[in-house]
């Protein structure tokens, strides 16, 4: 049996389009923000936490962008008690199709590293 691989598109010497890693990481990083029960992480300085974990911050997002391809590397918060099994393969699932969707990119890979749970009762409780 042969296998046929499609002809890559004709540019006719026109220019391809680069997206930046930063732009990458800005898209994934609003991208997390339309997901209920995720949060930020707190930056991090020498590895040591600075500042809160909290669930208006935005997610910390690293990309790695190679030809149309890129991976991601995700740190943010759970709101509990929703399942950070359940809830991360979501996030990993809507990264994949917004980040394609917008920057046009393939995206091979979402790593995600939960930094934090946050109880719903400690939201309530610091908004008094």
């Amino acid at each position: 049996m042969t296998t046929m691989t499609p002809a890559a598109p004709e540019t006719d010497g026109r220019g391809g389009l680069t997206v930046a890693v930063g732009a990458v990481e800005r898209i994934a990083a609003r991208a997390i923000t339309e997901l209920d029960g995720i949060g930020g992480a707190a930056s991090r300085v020498l590895g040591i936490a600075v500042g809160g974990e909290d669930l208006d911050q935005g997610a910390k997002v690293s990309a790695n962008v190679t030809g149309s391809t890129a991976t991601l590397d995700v740190r943010l918060s759970v709101t509990y008690p929703l399942s950070v099994r359940a809830t991360t393969e979501t996030a990993r699932k809507h990264l994949i199709h917004r980040v394609g969707e917008l920057s046009g990119l393939t995206v091979t890979r979402v790593d995600i590293t939960v930094t934090a749970l946050h109880s719903a009762e400690t939201e309530t409780r610091r908004v008094r």
